[in-house]
């Protein structure tokens, strides 16, 4: 379980082909020492276990379904990644609750300038409509955010300076791939109606 408040950026150092998937390396920073093989930590929103640890760099092995449902059988070495550790008995709950379990991916519709901040909107993922609802969490590469409409087949978040700066969200632009989360709540309400 995670919160969705990114702790750090690391960055794709290599991908290797390996069978039943790739071995995906990255240089976590000061996150690594915190790390141990077996840990989980959420990778642009994708809870994944550590599998070694070399210094700063991490390694996870990635199976095909995870390439195929997330953004990461997208990106490549040199690539910034959002990463988070797992929520702790104890710790604050800044964001909301993330799973780490992507529900689907979509691509970057637009990008504006609103003074400092930045406003992204997104492609509806069929699967998530009804899920994402003005002034509801959703998780964007792994980034807790407030949704701040829903137009259609679009959704906007804002983007203050300091999310920008501190997550990969402050380099994306229209057509890129992301993960996208709902929220766990919303899900449970969905399938608790559904049948009615």
């Amino acid at each position: 379980m995670f919160t969705g408040i990114v702790q750090s950026m690391g960055r794709i150092d290599s991908i290797t082909p390996r069978e039943g998937g790739v071995r995906l390396r990255l240089d976590a920073g000061p996150l690594a020492a915190e790390s141990g093989i077996g840990d989980s930590v959420a990778v642009d929103g994708c809870c994944l276990t550590v599998v070694a640890r070399d210094g700063a760099c991490l390694e996870f092995d990635a199976i095909p379904e995870t390439l195929r449902r997330t953004s990461l059988g997208r990106r490549g070495p040199g690539d910034p990644v959002n990463l988070e550790l797992p929520l702790r008995p104890g710790d604050r709950l800044g964001g909301h609750f993330v799973q780490g379990h992507v529900d689907a991916v979509t691509e970057v519709a637009a990008r504006r300038a609103a003074g400092d901040d930045v406003v992204l909107s997104f492609h509806l993922p069929p699967a998530l409509r009804g899920q994402i609802v003005e002034k509801g969490s959703v998780a964007i590469d792994g980034v807790s955010l407030t949704v701040a409409a829903v137009d259609g087949e679009t959704f906007s978040v804002a983007l203050i300076p300091h999310t920008l700066e501190v997550t990969t969200l402050g380099h994306r632009e229209p057509g890129d791939v992301v993960n996208v989360e709902g929220d766990v709540l919303a899900k449970y309400v969905a399938a608790l109606v559904a049948p009615r």
